[in-house]
């Protein structure tokens, strides 16, 4: 999170429900999680977020399904197929493509939408955009793309951050 630190990074935009980038520090102002994170789980009927652990040690004590305070049923806060993606979310990952004045796409090969226009919306409009991928992307043979980088993200993207950092 280097980038960040450094005010770099205007918001990071990912599709993984593993919160990986929450666990790696990245702050939640910046963060954009599309499809949710599965470090929380969710009310279905107020839409309160809570961590589930103290849910999974009631269940095992009781074996009663946990509920929220409301009586609502809980989920993992990830939006499961057949939910729509949150309008906030999409509207913010929206906002920082606008303004972004360099797009990267890391490790993901493109094919999801709505999420694969997000970066597309800047590109579109003159702004560099790098993909760095092992494999093909959906964004390969675009025209708007400026870099396009085979290989892993891990080898990659640390030497790039630390050179343009230094």
């Amino acid at each position: 999170m280097a980038l960040e630190r450094a005010g770099k990074i205007l918001a990071v935009v990912t599709q993984n429900v593993d919160g990986l980038h929450r666990r790696a520090g990245t702050s939640l102002k910046t963060l954009v999680e599309l499809h949710g994170t599965d470090l929380l789980v969710e009310c279905q009927t107020c839409h309160a977020t809570s961590d589930p652990a103290p849910h999974f040690e009631s269940f095992k004590t009781t074996r009663c399904p946990p509920s929220c305070t409301c009586g609502g049923l809980l989920k993992p806060a990830t939006v499961s197929f057949g939910q729509s993606l949150r309008p906030g979310d999409l509207e913010r990952a929206a906002a920082a493509a606008v303004k972004a004045d360099l797009v990267l796409a890391l490790g993901s090969t493109l094919s999801v939408y709505p999420a694969a226009s997000i970066p597309l919306l800047a590109a579109e409009r003159g702004t560099p955009y790098i993909i760095v991928n092992r494999g093909p992307t959906d964004h390969d043979a675009h025209p708007a793309v400026t870099l396009r980088l085979e290989g892993d993200v891990t080898a990659i993207v640390p030497p790039a951050v630390e050179a343009a950092l230094a």
